[in-house]
C-alpha cells in the first residue's frame, strides 16, 4: 500500500465567514505524484491519525499556533518522519530553541540562490551544494539548536534538519510550487515519500 501523508490543514475564512481549515493543491499534487496518499489533517485531533499516516506535511500558512506546535512535538516524539515548509519549518524551528524574526527581502517573486552544506541530509537528498528556490516569507528562522543545513547569499536560514530523527527537515521555500519545473523540488519529495514507505514496510 502507497505511504498515507497527512497534510496539517491550515485555518481560513468561508466566503459567507465561516470557519473553515483548508489543504494546497500543489502539496496534494506532489505527494500523489511522488507515490503518496494525501489526507487532510486537523492538528487539534493529531493523536487519531499518528496510526494513519506514515509521515506528515506542516505547510506554509500565515500564524504560529498552539496547537500546530503540540502536533509537531507529538509527530517528533513518535519518530515520525515530517516536512515542515516555509511556517511548518518556523514552527518545528520555534520548537526547538528557536527564534522568530520578521524580515522584508525574501517577500519576493522570483528565484534565489542557497548555499547547502555538504554532510547534511539536504545535500544527500539533492547532491548538490547550490540550488535556485522561491521565496515569498515575511520572517525567518533566526536561530535554533536543529541543525542548519542551508542558508541564503544574505544568511537567511533555509532549511534545517535533525539526523537523529528517520526524518526531520524544514525548508524555508516552497518546493510543492516548483514540483513541474525543478528535478530538485521533486527530489525533496521523492525522498520523503520513499522514508514514509520504508517506515510503513
Amino acid at each position: 500500500m502507497k505511504p498515507i501523508i497527512g497534510i496539517i490543514m491550515r485555518p481560513s475564512k468561508s466566503a459567507s465567514d465561516l470557519d473553515i481549515k483548508y489543504l494546497y493543491d500543489d502539496i496534494n499534487y506532489a505527494i500523489k505524484n511522488s507515490g503518496g496518499i494525501p489526507i487532510g489533517v486537523d492538528s487539534n485531533y493529531i493523536d487519531d491519525y499518528l496510526n494513519i499516516c506514515n509521515g506528515f506535511i506542516m505547510p506554509g500558512g500565515d500564524d504560529i499556533t498552539k496547537s500546530d506546535l503540540l502536533a509537531i512535538k507529538t509527530i517528533i516524539n513518535k519518530d515520525t518522519p515530517l516536512l515542515g515548509i516555509c511556517l511548518g519549518m518556523q514552527e518545528i524551528a520555534f520548537l526547538n530553541n528557536g527564534s522568530i524574526n520578521d524580515i522584508s527581502n525574501h517577500k519576493i517573486a522570483g528565484l534565489h540562490e542557497i548555499i547547502i552544506k555538504k554532510d547534511s541530509l539536504l545535500y544527500k537528498i539533492l547532491n548538490c551544494e547550490k540550488t535556485l528556490v522561491n521565496s515569498r516569507h515575511s520572517s525567518a528562522v533566526i536561530s535554533t539548536n536543529l541543525i542548519v543545513s542551508a542558508i541564503s547569499s544574505d544568511n537567511i536560514i533555509e532549511a534545517i534538519e535533525d539526523n537523529n530523527k528517520k526524518f526531520l527537515l524544514g525548508v524555508e521555500w516552497h518546493p510543492e510550487n516548483m514540483y513541474d519545473t525543478d528535478l530538485n523540488a521533486r527530489k525533496i519529495f521523492d525522498y520523503f515519500i520513499k522514508i514514509c514507505n520504508d517506515s510503513n514496510d
